[in-house]
């Protein structure tokens, strides 16, 4: 019915039944932007094979029909290259979705230890681990303060209600819930932290380096490409509490460094995550006449 002349689909499932229905509706130039592989491509369950087999099928068939496709690292690139999905010449690799920086301000910095991680309730964003290492801060630092905010889905890797409940009960974390404006909570925090198993560019994560916050992330696809090591922020080790934990008391014990590094997230965030400068390299990549 709307016939359009370019479409652009996002996430996995969009990008396959907008890329097939594309097609046949005879739209001539056919955009696709990976955000990440989600459950699919991380993890060695039965669930996760089966998926990634039924999905690896469908992005082979979809993706043939693009023009190009638009990958936020360069790891889910070269995937997608290695298992056929796509050639290399119709691949571009963006800076994530980018943030925008002017609604997205420098605050100020409290002065005692507060953490916050924001993100779907699943196993691999790393909320476990988030927990744990804010379990084993606690004996050292009870003072410390962890916040959690994300909402609960029907995913099959979920956390379930009666897990979050406890943790929260046990006093690890304090749960925020699902938040419509994230702004308030990073103001409030000084370390931001997602202990991720993969992303495309995590969102999150840019809105807290424009908004002043040093990082720490797992040197994952998708989010050691947010943070310059010892720069703006910290990576650990994928699954690894101890190593998080390490990485909190690192903060809690160098106050002095959270300044710096915030500063320096947020030159990062202007130089390299502006969504201007994202939405400007997508157009051209793009070549059409709008």
């Amino acid at each position: 019915e709307n016939r359009p002349d370019i479409i652009l689909s996002y996430t996995i499932k969009p990008v396959i039944y907008a890329s097939i229905a594309a097609r046949l509706a005879g739209v001539k130039h056919i955009f696709s932007m990976i955000t990440g592989l989600g459950f699919s491509f991380v993890g060695n369950g039965w669930k996760q094979r089966m998926v990634a087999m039924i999905s690896s099928v469908l992005f082979k068939i979809s993706l043939h029909q693009n023009t190009k496709v638009f990958f936020q690292n360069p790891d889910d690139k070269s995937e997608f290259v290695a298992r056929k999905f796509i050639i290399e010449k119709k691949t571009v690799i963006i800076n994530g979705s980018g943030v925008d920086i002017s609604a997205f301000k420098v605050t100020p910095i409290p002065s005692s230890p507060r953490f916050l991680m924001i993100a779907r309730l699943l196993k691999e964003k790393g909320v476990a681990e988030y927990v744990e290492a804010a379990k084993i801060i606690k004996q050292t630092y009870p003072n410390a303060q962890f916040e959690l905010a994300g909402w609960i889905d029907d995913a099959p890797s979920a956390i379930k209600q009666e897990q979050l409940d406890s943790w929260v009960d046990d006093g690890h974390v304090k749960f925020l819930g699902k938040l419509s404006d994230v702004r308030t909570a990073i103001s409030e925090c000084n370390i931001y932290v997602l202990p991720s198993y993969r992303e495309g560019t995590p969102r999150t994560v840019l809105e807290a380096m424009a908004m002043g916050r040093p990082i720490i992330t797992t040197d994952a696809p998708g989010c050691r490409e947010t943070v310059e090591h010892n720069l703006n922020g910290l990576l650990v080790s994928v699954k690894n509490s101890k190593a998080l934990a390490n990485a909190m008391e690192f903060f809690i014990e160098n106050p002095s460094k959270i300044i710096g590094m915030g500063k320096a997230s947020r030159v990062i965030a202007e130089e390299k995550y502006d969504v201007h400068k994202v939405n400007e390299l997508i157009l051209r990549e793009m070549d059409i006449n709008l």
